[in-house]
């Protein structure tokens, strides 16, 4: 039997910051004015920016998209950008 609960989130992007913060685990809640929050805001943007111009041009919802290539690890707050922050502050 088909199972359609088979995928933890929806597959495709969206436009709920507590959605895509959820995907690390994160809650709005957890953001302060430290440099990881202001790292993590500012992914948030280039990822709503991303989503828009991939759901213009393909003119479908974000739910029906998939960010992919360059754009894909704007998908889940960057534990990357995090790290950097976290090391450049201690300089």
């Amino acid at each position: 039997m088909f199972n359609n609960n088979l995928f933890s989130e929806p597959f495709g992007e969206t436009t709920d910051v507590e959605i895509w913060l959820s995907r690390a685990g994160l809650k709005f809640a957890d953001l302060g004015n430290d440099v990881t929050s202001i790292a993590i805001r500012k992914q948030w943007r280039e990822y709503q920016a991303a989503v828009q111009r991939c759901c213009a041009t393909l003119h479908q919802p974000p739910e029906r998209v998939q960010l992919s290539g360059v754009y894909q690890k704007l998908r889940i707050p960057s534990n990357e950008a995090m790290r950097y922050y976290k090391t450049s502050s201690k300089i």
